[in-house]
């Protein structure tokens, strides 16, 4: 098999793993909303930067070293390991101690309790990141897929009966809980690595030498991509962040999801050729073509039928979370992109350059939130939108550079895919405006928009002959 074939291989199992346990939680999550309050999701979201910077130490720079290290051992894995078990619990201890802090930035009592104990994740998440780590270097999505499903299945059971039960947020708190300890158990029971009584430390120097670039990368990311949820936490009221962070998680479904499977697919597979520029240029323009020619028109369409969705799924109570919605999805066109940049300068051994080049972009990022925060939540979403076209222009300069392939080219060809699903989704928008949203119910007007624009685009893409839907037809139709 072909680089490239299993290049989409991987991601066809990856985006299925993704999707799938997703998709179930997603599930989970709409009954919850149903039952909950927004402003008892915004109570959780306050801590999505916690329990983020946690997965970040876990899943960042160590592991992104194994992965890297084609004749990792037993030493190389226990280290890790044992690096993982102590560094979650001495994080888990500041957050214990600092709770009080917390609940008093936000002006929220109660998030002293949920603090110290919906961060035990921290410590439950920390014994199986090994386990993980290799099921993503062997490319075993397939795998994670049959952990991940039961998992939730499990935590959210128990969430939707507390949440019946009238237990509020701490219904979310443990269905979150509840989730990781049955990730936990799975990956031990079906996994044949066990930790050894070894800690070597020529092997952490190794790694930490590569990873500590990628650790601190990724918190900066992290504290990033969280900003918003602590602004908006701090300055406005808890129920607006719940409305964005539900808007946000929706929003994610399609974005995150790929991005997630682009960055477990792409980063082993192109530490295979990265000593082959011109073999790692042809897989990346390949791939790059395929997410935008899905992730687009996906994200371009939920926009089209954001308000009868919200009404279906999660009543009216949530509709204030609409525009915020149409927004997060315009802005996350391009998303997924950047993993695939960043990946590019992680396998050619330029962790320095891309550290480098995460803290100019959160600078520049945060200097602007914070001049946009008195235009208000969507002020920092105009400036949200405006920000993802910069970064991704930063982004592959220098990843361009590398493997020659230039931010003009790389815009070349993906333009012609924005375009087509731009101007169908602009054309189904103000056909729903004009003709379809005053005679159909919701669920109507949802499936008729999703025909319209799903057979103009497919069509529309086999007339003029993108690139991306002729791979799409030879690699996965076999045609």
């Amino acid at each position: 098999m072909s680089y490239k074939q299993r290049a989409v291989s991987g991601i066809v199992w990856a985006l299925w793993q993704q999707l799938s346990s997703k998709v179930v939680s997603f599930g989970i999550s709409i009954f919850l909303a149903r039952i909950l309050e927004p402003s008892q999701f915004g109570l959780i979201a306050m801590l999505y930067l916690f329990i983020s910077v946690g997965n970040s130490l876990l899943d960042g720079g160590l592991t992104a070293s194994l992965i890297r290290t084609t004749d990792a051992d037993q030493r190389d894995y226990s280290t890790v390991f044992y690096f993982n078990i102590i560094g979650s619990s001495i994080l888990y201890l500041i957050l214990f101690v600092t709770a009080p802090l917390i609940a008093a930035f936000y002006h929220q009592p109660l998030l002293t309790a949920v603090v110290r104990v919906y961060t035990l994740i921290l410590i439950i998440n920390a014994f199986f990141g090994v386990q993980s780590t290799l099921l993503v270097k062997d490319l075993k999505f397939k795998k994670q897929t049959n952990i991940q499903i039961p998992s939730a299945i499990g935590g959210g059971i128990l969430g939707i009966v507390l949440a019946k039960l009238g237990y509020g947020v701490w219904s979310l708190v443990w269905m979150g809980l509840c989730t990781s300890f049955l990730s936990t158990a799975i990956h031990w029971i079906t996994s044949s690595w066990r930790p050894a009584l070894i800690f070597d430390k020529a092997c952490f120097k190794k790694h930490i030498h590569f990873g500590y670039k990628m650790t601190l990368s990724g918190l900066i990311d992290t504290v990033y991509q969280n900003i918003y949820l602590i602004i908006i936490g701090k300055f406005f009221s808890a129920a607006q962040l719940g409305y964005y962070s539900r808007a946000d998680s929706i929003s994610q479904l399609p974005i995150s999801n790929i991005s997630a499977a682009i960055n477990k697919v792409t980063y082993p597979m192109f530490a295979e050729i990265s000593d082959d520029p011109v073999q790692l240029k042809n897989v990346y323009k390949r791939l790059m073509q395929q997410v935008v020619f899905w992730n687009a028109p996906a994200l371009i369409m939920l926009c089209i039928i954001a308000k009868p969705l919200f009404h279906i799924l999660l009543t009216d109570k949530w509709l204030p979370a609409v525009p915020i919605f149409q927004l997060l999805c315009i802005g996350g066109i391009m998303y997924p992109l950047h993993s695939y940049n960043l990946n590019v300068l992680k396998v050619m051994g330029q962790s320095a350059l891309f550290l480098r080049l995460e803290v100019i972009k959160k600078v520049l990022s945060v200097v602007g939130i914070l001049c946009f925060i008195p235009f208000g939540i969507y002020g920092l979403l105009y400036f949200q939108l405006f920000f993802n076209v910069i970064a991704y222009y930063i982004n592959s300069i220098y990843s361009g550079r590398l493997i020659n392939y230039p931010v003009t080219e790389q815009v070349k060809d993906i333009l012609p895919t924005v375009a087509l699903a731009g101007g169908i989704g602009l054309c189904c928008y103000f056909l729903d405006k004009l003709l379809i949203n005053d005679f159909f119910i919701p669920t109507m007007q949802i499936g008729i928009l999703l025909i319209i624009f799903a057979t103009v685009y497919y069509g529309a893409s086999l007339l003029i002959k993108l690139s991306a839907i002729k791979d799409f037809n030879q690699l996965i139709l076999k045609r």
